[in-house]
């Protein structure tokens, strides 16, 4: 079993019986108990669970997540929700018209398509529902909803169904997010589907570009979806550790300022 389909059947354990144990994990599911500890540790540190003693329990939250995924979708859109907005404004201003661009299934890519609401004759093309909703108000935007399996509570289409669709598109620009960037691993996300998307998505775009808050650089998750080198724009915020941007070489690096931000909505 790969280590990311164990670690989503902890996840479906844990919505399930609202604890789960080590010892009993490791019999279950046929593994070492240090291996299981590793798969927590990695699972808190992406805000999935709490580790306990012997164990884990869920993210305690004011809001009850229905289901695994709810947990997950949770924790991302809501985590520094005005990063996001500032990054996604940032990113907005890279977009011309009659351009084609590529919209991940992100909530910080999802700040980029609501700033690109009132935009004239683009054609987006995205695994993110909410995304292609958004735009699709606007008659002027030619949205394309990639195929594919919708996740259970969530707001993005995976797998590569819509391989197809991807092979006909030369788009102009892909705009991406994920769990964690390093200069070694690249662009990281916890679901093996959700990456292997991202790659097809990265394969037929001009550019790449990666919008990532600060909290994010330097941190990896189990899947790469965009090698270092093949990102051509690096989106994030003021609170980026300095020394790990001057570690970049290659990528243009683009700073959204926050405080611009609050004042707009001020």
């Amino acid at each position: 079993m790969f280590a990311a389909h164990r670690r989503e059947q902890i996840l479906q354990l844990l919505q399930q019986h609202k604890q789960v144990i080590v010892k009993e994990l490791a019999r279950q599911l046929n593994v070492s108990e240090g291996t299981l500890r590793t798969d927590l540790r990695q699972l808190e540190e992406e805000g999935l669970l709490e580790r306990t003693h012997g164990g884990a329990v869920p993210v305690r939250s004011k809001k009850p997540a229905s289901s695994v995924q709810d947990m997950r979708v949770t924790s991302r859109s809501e985590l520094n929700a005005n990063l996001k907005q500032a990054i996604g404004r940032k990113a907005a201003e890279l977009v011309h018209q009659g351009q084609c661009i590529l919209l991940d299934a992100s909530s910080t890519v999802l700040e980029l398509a609501k700033s690109l609401v009132d935009c004239d004759y683009l054609t987006v093309v995205t695994n993110g529902v909410e995304a292609a909703l958004t735009l699709n108000r606007n008659p002027r935007i030619n949205v394309i909803l990639i195929g594919g399996v919708l996740r259970p509570g969530s707001g993005s289409v995976e797998g590569v169904l819509g391989r197809t669709i991807l092979e006909e598109i030369h788009a102009d620009l892909f705009f991406t997010s994920s769990l964690g960037f390093t200069l070694e691993e690249g662009m990281t996300d916890f679901s093996l589907y959700e990456a292997e998307l991202k790659k097809l998505m990265a394969a037929n775009a001009s550019r790449i570009v990666a919008m990532l808050d600060h909290t994010k650089l330097g941190r990896r998750s189990i899947a790469t979806s965009v090698q270092t080198r093949a990102v051509h724009s690096l989106i994030t915020d003021e609170g980026a550790d300095p020394n790990f941007l001057r570690g970049i070489t290659g990528i243009e690096v683009h700073i959204a300022n926050t405080a611009d931000y609050r004042h707009l909505m001020e």
